[in-house]
């Protein structure tokens, strides 16, 4: 199959998307990350204030503001980090629905996100019926977790890699996948 043109997606493109699009990124792979959600949020030093940012504002201009508005506290957070580690892959947040990019697979890592996606991609009108196979994992949205599954990320896409065809073989990676990590993905094939 040659290097596969992957995608991540979670809800702001922050945390599990960007540690799995770093690792594959590393390996070889064509990779890009993106979020479903409105807006960027991010954690704030109260519940009920979010750090909200649009999609497309530098991950450099994010890391300035929270550092300007409690160093401390988003270093503690571990959110300067997880900016700096973004800034090293990518300018900026992308959104989902703004991309029309054709991909082999997008990963997802969280169930409702995966309906996001499957809502938007069908509401596109099909015309190459070239097939995107869509793979969820849910994993937490903390730093701990998102570290964990990245490695398993890299893992499931050489995988896929390594069959001739994944549509004949796809069953066989997802149980191989299975055993090897105690996650269990969930997944459907599209088509553009």
């Amino acid at each position: 199959m040659g290097k596969m043109k992957v995608a991540m997606v979670c809800a702001s493109n922050q945390n599990r998307s960007m540690e799995a699009h770093a690792l594959l990124k590393k390996h070889g792979f064509q990779v890009s990350s993106y979020g479903t959600n409105g807006h960027v949020k991010l954690p704030g030093t109260s519940q009920r204030e979010p750090n909200v940012y649009d999609f497309g504002t530098p991950y450099a201009d994010i890391y300035e503001d929270l550092r300007q508005k409690d160093e401390n506290f988003y270093s503690r957070k571990g959110l300067l980090q997880m900016l700096q580690r973004n800034m090293g892959v990518k300018r900026a947040p992308e959104r989902w629905q703004d991309n029309r990019d054709v991909f082999d697979a997008v990963v997802t890592f969280d169930e409702r996100i995966m309906e996001q996606l499957l809502d938007d991609f069908n509401s596109r009108p099909q015309s190459t019926m070239k097939p995107l196979l869509v793979i969820n994992i849910n994993v937490e949205d903390n730093h701990e977790e998102a570290a964990r599954v990245a490695p398993q990320t890299l893992r499931l896409c050489q995988l896929l890699e390594a069959k001739e065809d994944w549509e004949d073989g796809i069953d066989d990676v997802i149980q191989q996948f299975e055993e090897e990590t105690g996650r269990r993905p969930i997944y459907t094939v599209c088509f553009y």
